[in-house]
């Protein structure tokens, strides 16, 4: 079944032509894609396409700071609040 975070997946990341099958390298490779996909939509100082900011942060490592810096900006504001009671 197709979700629509899989075709995410297959389009920004070419998910399926992906060779690797064996032993837990697919489970591990498809959480690495989720974790890079996250990252790329928390990032929002650029107005590009997923695959678009990935290429640039492979090319790009100050464009990769960023997109490392928007996801620790999230976790910071996510442990700041206060517990409910």
């Amino acid at each position: 079944m197709e979700n629509g975070l899989h075709w995410t997946l297959d389009v920004t990341f070419s998910e399926d032509a992906c060779g690797v099958r064996t032993g837990h390298a697919p489970q591990n490779l498809a959480l690495l894609g989720r974790i890079a996909l996250n990252a790329l939509n928390l990032e929002q100082s650029l107005k590009r396409s997923n695959r678009q900011k990935s290429n640039r942060a492979a090319m790009d490592n100050n464009y990769m700071l960023t997109v490392f810096t928007a996801c620790l900006s999230q976790h910071d504001d996510e442990t700041s609040q206060p517990a409910c009671e």
